[in-house]
């Protein structure tokens, strides 16, 4: 059985962390608890799978990079873990991952994120990516992002549900 605190800890890093030298000391505040508690207390939430995990949302545009595009390649499946572990080593891959083929309309199985402050930034870096990958025979398509959708964590209480880490007893 989880502990109240424990649900009260989901709600108040739902939202975010605090942007702090310390957020889990926030937290920590915000709860009434130690900082080694909260970290503690996460981890274990994790370990149990009632947090599936916590890692970090950038906000590429305000950032300045206005350009991304999700480039798909059709390599054969023994290739594409390999590859896959190639290509994320590059600092302008943001994602790299394997998926199945959806027949002959989506034949591609090995999917990376670019992002660029313009197009032709990106265009270059996938360049330089297929020449440095030698991925210049497996067939490829770029789909440039046409709008920005919001970017947020797991919500495990939904807005006006009536609980949130404000509302301790």
């Amino acid at each position: 059985m989880i502990e109240p605190i424990d649900l009260q800890l989901i709600a108040a890093v739902q939202e975010g962390l605090p942007i702090a030298s310390r957020p889990y000391a926030l937290i920590a505040e915000q709860l009434n608890l130690d900082e080694n508690e909260v970290i503690t207390r996460l981890s274990k939430l994790k370990q149990q799978g009632l947090i599936k995990r916590l890692g970090v949302i950038v906000k590429h545009r305000r950032l300045g990079y206005r350009s991304n595009a999700m480039v798909v390649f059709d390599m054969p499946d023994t290739l594409a873990n390999e590859m896959g572990q190639r290509i994320s080593q590059f600092h302008f891959i943001n994602l790299c991952y394997q998926r199945p083929r959806h027949g002959e309309q989506w034949p591609y199985n090995l999917f990376c994120m670019i992002h660029g402050k313009t197009r032709e930034k990106v265009l270059q870096q996938l360049s330089y990516l297929i020449e440095n990958c030698a991925l210049e025979n497996y067939a490829h398509d770029i789909l440039f992002s046409r709008r920005c959708f919001k970017q947020r964590g797991a919500l495990y209480f939904p807005r006006g549900s009536g609980f949130s880490h404000e509302n301790r007893d």
